[in-house]
């Protein structure tokens, strides 16, 4: 009795199992590769990974840490080497000089987490793989202003121990708690909204220099417009320029304002909290508009 089988057709034999063969019936596929309906959490770890990877984050908070960190303890050794007498000063104040500086880093780093995106063409490719814009938009604003609230708040808290350590032989009184809250947790909230405020206008800019030209420009003009302000008849423009000025709202975390009115308490994060609020909104209504 013969064994011999039959070749099979040369069409048959070298069709994939899924392929059916010419005259046969298609048994269908379904892929081994499981299908996930994305979300928030997909968009938070691309920019996560985008934000850690960049060399400009590396600069830009290196800097920034050195600047607050430098700049805090070189004023507290000053101040602490000196005869001047401290009675009744918050030594937390001192630590106002570095964050001025460093928060231009912060304004840097939020304007490029938008914008370089734009000069690189890399924007297109981030759209494509989240048509939702809203949604790549939302994930930016999150993983920066932890990044940047993080970062501040560990140099801010740093600076103020060491400040309220060399200070206290100076007659420096002991901060209160309410005065340790807004020394550290306050001024990094108001610091990671305004580089927050920097990445919404990179958004609406996207060009990282004139983005970073107009904040920083929105931090400094008004004050050094006030400072040039001699005319009795502009007194009111001058002392609103001073009291809202972004410097003046930083110092105000201090109890130590440039002016007897204007914001108090908490007022300045309120303040920066409804712009950036205003200011998001229109980058997003923006955003659906354009084309990428």
């Amino acid at each position: 009795m013969s064994t011999h089988q039959p070749p099979m057709p040369q069409a048959a034999a070298a069709a994939p199992n899924w392929q059916a063969a010419p005259g046969g019936q298609y048994p269908g596929y379904t892929s081994p590769i499981p299908v996930v309906r994305t979300h928030l959490g997909h968009a938070l770890a691309s920019e996560w990974t985008k934000i850690k990877s960049v060399r400009s984050t590396m600069w830009t908070l290196g800097v920034f840490v050195v600047l607050v960190v430098g700049i805090g303890l070189l004023a507290g050794a000053v101040v602490s080497n000196s005869t001047s007498d401290l009675s009744g000063e918050n030594p937390l104040s001192l630590g106002f000089f570095g964050l001025l500086l460093g928060s231009m880093c912060i304004i840097t780093l939020g304007v490029l987490t938008t914008a370089s995106e734009y000069g690189t063409g890399m924007i297109r490719t981030t759209m494509t793989a989240c048509p939702s814009r809203g949604r790549v938009l939302a994930a930016k604003a999150i993983v920066f202003f932890l990044v940047a609230f993080v970062v501040t708040l560990a140099a801010a808290s740093f600076v103020a121990m060491v400040q309220a350590s060399l200070l206290e032989g100076n007659g420096a009184r002991t901060p209160s708690g309410g005065e340790w809250l807004k020394g550290t947790v306050g001024i990094s909230l108001y610091i990671a909204l305004l580089g927050l405020l920097s990445l919404v206008v990179g958004s609406i800019i996207r060009h990282s220099a004139g983005a970073i030209t107009i904040m920083i420009g929105a931090v400094l003009a008004p004050l050094v417009i006030a400072l040039f302000m001699f005319s009795a008849s502009l007194e009111k423009v001058r002392e609103a320029l001073f009291e809202y000025s972004i410097p003046n709202q930083l110092s105000v975390f201090y109890a130590n304002s440039l002016s007897e009115k204007g914001p108090s308490g908490w007022d300045p994060l309120w303040i920066i909290l409804g712009v950036t609020a205003v200011a998001f909104a229109g980058a997003l209504a923006l955003l659906q508009k354009r084309d990428v």
